[in-house]
């Protein structure tokens, strides 16, 4: 039997040692040379290859834009008819696409971006669904439609048509 004298040291030496071992469990213990890379953040999802190609939408396009659903096919043959001016999406350097950012007077290069959701997006480098990103809506090689991801953004420019002005080459 320990005496009373004895006890809350004892008491407390168990505390010790089970909180460092519990702590040691807890640190990852490595002989390899190499340290692993930081760990993605919580929440942000991996920048993916998207499933359309930069070179699908380098080219003239007519730009027009809606905000109600039932208005898209009155809004592409808009779109059709600003090939007189077109927007030209051009090739980026790096592999991207040279378009305009929202608010942005000077287009720069964006990339293609996909995610694990399946859907696309164009916009700076980073996570796919950031802040700056436009979610490509639709794209079947004649007509991209696109929205921007941030709220204010989207409400002022609404969904964003892209006709292609002439066949591609």
């Amino acid at each position: 039997m320990v005496s009373l004298g004895c006890a809350r040291p004892v008491r407390n030496l168990s505390i010790v040692a089970a909180l460092s071992i519990f702590l040691g469990a807890c640190s990852s213990f490595s002989l390899g040379t190499s340290t692993p890379g930081p760990a993605p953040e919580p929440g942000v999802e991996p920048e993916l290859p998207a499933s359309i190609r930069a070179d699908e939408l380098v080219g003239k396009w007519g730009l027009a834009s809606y905000q109600n659903p039932s208005d898209r096919a009155r809004t592409e043959a808009q779109a059709k008819a600003q090939c007189k001016q077109p927007y030209v999406i051009g090739a980026g350097t790096s592999g991207g696409v040279v378009m305009h950012l929202a608010d942005q007077a000077t287009p720069q290069e964006l990339r293609l971006k996909g995610s694990r959701a399946g859907k696309n997006y164009i916009g700076p480098a980073g996570p796919p669904g950031g802040e700056q990103d436009r979610e490509v809506i639709s794209f079947d090689g004649r007509v991209l439609i696109t929205r921007f991801v941030d709220p204010d953004a989207a409400n002022r420019y609404g969904n964003m048509v892209y006709v292609r002005c002439a066949p591609r080459a």
